[in-house]
């Protein structure tokens, strides 16, 4: 059961199922009445509709590619606005989490186009976790509440976030992850894997890393 790359005793299908779900309670606390749509987030130029909008374009990317169809542009493709943000993300997030939950998923490939190509799914789907990781904060520090994850999944997430490459030239505005931040003295897990992803955590108050 447990993963050759997070040292922790828990499937990596199983850590990506909690990231996504704590990620989608959390979009759906959103409301539109409020203006919580319109609010800036952790990743510079995105409103939250855009963020979300990414997440479920991700969401259904990810579902694709578990199926053999990952090179298919149109399955990357983010909404195109008529449905609700939060309706459209759980639908997506319902689509991947049954298609990582389809027997052998682990010994499939995955192509990823967004970072270059064919992986294997254990590897895909941990890259999946960890950016559902990272996108539940985002999403709680736009709206200031606090991300619910375990120790132990926040644990298995730094481990994912420590194996991706900080070379500056993989990092930036056209890449999957913003460059690495320095890591503060006496970080958590959580605080850790945020800056090496490119976040600023203490710049958004309100979600304790």
């Amino acid at each position: 059961m447990s993963t050759d790359f997070t040292g922790v005793r828990m499937d990596v299908v199983e850590l990506d199922r909690i990231a996504v779900q704590e990620a989608s309670r959390i979009v759906e606390s959103a409301r539109g009445e409020d203006g919580d749509w319109e609010r800036d987030t952790p990743c510079a130029g995105w409103n939250l509709r855009r963020l979300v909008a990414h997440m479920t374009a991700q969401h259904h990317g990810f579902a694709a590619a578990a199926r053999g169809v990952g090179g298919d542009p149109e399955y990357w493709q983010e909404p195109n606005g008529r449905d609700e943000p939060a309706h459209a993300h759980r639908a997506a997030a319902d689509a991947v989490l049954g298609a990582f939950a389809e027997q052998g998923v682990l010994d499939r490939e995955f192509v990823l186009p967004e970072l270059g190509g064919g992986f294997p799914g254990r590897a895909a789907i941990s890259f999946h976790f960890v950016d559902y990781v990272v996108h539940a904060w985002d999403v709680a520090a736009t709206l200031g509440v606090r991300l619910h994850l375990a120790d132990e999944v926040l644990t298995a997430a730094l481990a994912v976030a420590r194996r991706v490459p900080t070379d500056p030239a993989g990092r930036g505005p056209a890449f999957a992850f913003a460059p690495a931040l320095k890591i503060t003295a006496g970080a958590g897990p959580l605080e850790e894997t945020l800056r090496l992803l490119g976040r600023e955590p203490r710049a958004w108050t309100g979600t304790g890393p």
